[in-house]
């Protein structure tokens, strides 16, 4: 921790901590050890008194009591003798005379539930081995097919060091680029899937120490899997060990609850006109990004920050100074958050759960979040899947409405967690029909994800297809994935993986109108839909058939950029993916009949429920595609 010449923190950067701008503040408060015994410093500013209770003194924290800074608010003090794997907990008087304590909000590791105790504990210590991915991460290009994690039900009972083993492994045979790992930042509450925070700077006992999620990481990246966190800046639990009424003020949350509460969730709002819990925040942010190396983070819960109004009634909000429902304050957080960290981590990717139709989430004079989940298109078309393949062609628009802004905003398609929970059934069973056609629609379901615009993720189990929905006390079916069903639709999660690697027309314009081409969007009376996707300057293409239905279509006429031959690519109707085997043999010849308002043309054989992918062939002399 850097110190000044009194063994104590400059006063230069408590003055920037004060003002929202010490953007390191963990270097600097908190339990910082050394071989004599653990400095300790801590914001309070509305205490009487603040000492530290922990095992050497009885718990008894006037024993081993810290000294206000001035005016700053934060307590400091050495303890000699205390070093590593000590527990503690700050002991505050507050204004009126009682008694609280609290976890160390900078705390670098917890006792695990249901016990709450902080734990002294230094980050230095693991060797990386990750040199040359961390080099390289702001300048590589590919797709993006992310593998959404929660560690404790991934499979029941691996610790981070098991975990940089199979999980990477895994992910890594199947093809993914990147895990993404629901919440780890120490919480009390299992159910709450990580989501409900007490210590923001501490990694989960529940597996290991943090040095053995630094290795897990580490794994992941040697492995070539980029590694994304799940962070939760919106709100905190009510915990008495945890950071509301922490030193029996709202010091980190607001005092009005019309401000200050989430009902949905029992929890309380982060006061981001505050510049030291600013400072809390963006120091987290970077914290995760540099010391544990993550490659970015996935913000929960955007919207809940941006409106005062989220999920209130009238008269259960206060309008800003403006008199809109904005939050002001969070929207500043927020921008100046995706600047710091695009200026402090050069490559590391900033992502917004956001699921309103708020605008510029992605745009760099907007909140400047490098992509925000495209929750439109998840649930139009879980709701089109879900309906038997008869209704389907009432509901055509559920498929193509997604396009009309799909290049509003730099957009990733999720299909997550929140989908396989709480009653609303795995993506297998979401399916209508018998298991031959649930597990159909989950293929064709996985190739319309890849086909379309945006890079991806996909929740752990989704990708063989559990039957049973989410379960975060258990595990993941692993005997079911074994059975041939079942592994053929990971053998095609494993191929769909490999042609985003494979044809850069599948990343390279994600987000621009230029690399997507309508053939045909008007079928709806056989739930058809046809497109191409193009690479830059349309080096490279792919056309794709799409059938919601059941039924065969056989002599099916598609319009195509040029003559040529189209070779097919991919069927997921095929046999080795536990399909029914109906195909195009390999490739099509175009004729010179118009169709789609084109001049060319093919015939194919459309599979039943069932996407297939044709390789355009190159332009002939002398034309453009």
């Amino acid at each position: 921790m850097p110190k000044d010449a009194d063994n104590r923190i400059p006063e230069h950067d408590l003055y920037l901590f004060n003002n929202g701008k010490l953007n390191r503040a963990w270097r600097y408060l908190g339990a910082h050890a050394d071989d004599v015994g653990t400095r300790f410093a801590v914001w309070a500013p509305y205490a009487k008194e603040v000492g530290v209770a922990g095992e050497w003194n009885g718990w008894k924290g006037h024993r081993s009591p810290l000294q206000k800074r001035g005016t700053t608010g934060v307590w400091e003090g050495y303890v000699a003798g205390v070093g590593k794997g000590s527990t503690y907990k700050y002991e505050l008087i507050d204004s009126l005379g009682e008694l609280r304590r609290k976890a160390d909000p900078f705390g670098f590791r917890m006792e695990l539930r249901p016990e709450t105790a902080s734990i002294v504990w230094p980050l230095e210590g693991y060797a990386w081995g990750d040199a040359e991915w961390m080099e390289g991460r702001g300048e590589r290009e590919g797709p993006m097919r992310i593998y959404e994690v929660h560690l404790g039900s991934w499979r029941k009972g691996l610790d981070y060091l098991e975990l940089a083993e199979e999980l990477v492994e895994y992910a890594a045979k199947l093809g993914f680029t990147h895990l993404e790992f629901m919440p780890i930042a120490e919480h009390p509450y299992d159910p709450s899937w990580g989501y409900q925070v007490c210590g923001y700077y501490a990694a989960t006992s529940r597996f290991g120490t943090p040095q053995e999620l630094m290795a897990l990481v580490d794994a992941a990246h040697r492995r070539g899997l980029g590694v994304i966190l799940d962070w939760v800046p919106a709100h905190f639990p009510k915990d008495a060990h945890g950071l509301r009424t922490f030193d029996g003020t709202h010091l980190y949350e607001h005092e009005d609850p019309r401000l200050g509460e989430h009902k949905d969730w029992d929890t309380v709002i982060f006061n981001y006109g505050r510049p030291e819990v600013v400072n809390f925040l963006r120091s987290n942010a970077l914290f995760w990004l540099e010391e544990f190396h993550f490659d970015g983070l996935r913000v929960d819960a955007v919207a809940s920050m941006l409106f005062r109004d989220y999920s209130r009634e009238e008269g259960e909000w206060i309008p800003n100074k403006e008199g809109g429902r904005e939050d002001l304050d969070a929207i500043a957080f927020l921008t100046g958050l995706n600047e710091l960290i695009h200026e402090e981590v050069p490559g590391a990717l900033m992502i917004a759960e956001e699921s309103t139709s708020f605008p510029g989430v992605t745009a760099d004079d907007g909140l400047g979040f490098d992509l925000k989940w495209n929750m439109g298109w998840m649930h139009d078309s879980l709701a089109l899947f879900e309906k038997d393949p008869i209704y389907r062609q009432f509901h055509h628009d559920r498929l193509t409405f997604a396009l009309y802004y799909a290049f509003k905003e730099r957009y990733l398609l999720p299909l997550s967690h929140d989908e396989v929970v709480h009653l609303k059934k795995s993506l297998l069973s979401k399916m209508p029909g018998d298991e031959w056609r649930q597990r159909a629609n989950l293929r064709l379901l996985h190739a319309w994800q890849l086909a379309h615009p945006g890079p991806s993720l996909l929740f752990m189990g989704g990708e063989f297809g559990v039957a049973d929905e989410w379960n975060d006390n258990g595990e993941l079916d692993w005997p079911r994935s074994k059975e041939e069903d079942y592994a053929a639709i990971a053998t095609l999660v494993k191929d769909l993986n490999a042609m985003a690697r494979e044809h850069p027309c599948l990343y390279e314009l994600d987000h621009d109108w230029h690399g997507f081409e309508w053939i045909d969007f008007s079928d709806a009376k056989r739930s058809v839909i046809t497109f191409l996707r193009w690479s830059k300057n349309k080096k490279e293409g792919l056309l794709w058939v799409f059938n919601f239905t059941p039924v065969v279509h056989e002599g099916y006429r598609v319009g195509v950029p040029h003559s040529g031959k189209y070779t097919e690519l991919l069927n997921t109707d095929a046999t080795h993916y536990g399909g029914s085997d109906v195909g195009n043999l390999g490739e099509v010849v175009s004729e010179p009949v118009k169709a789609n308002k084109r001049d060319h043309s093919v015939l194919v054989t459309v599979p039943p429920l069932a996407a297939v992918a044709f390789k355009v062939p190159r332009a002939p002399r002398g034309r453009k595609s």
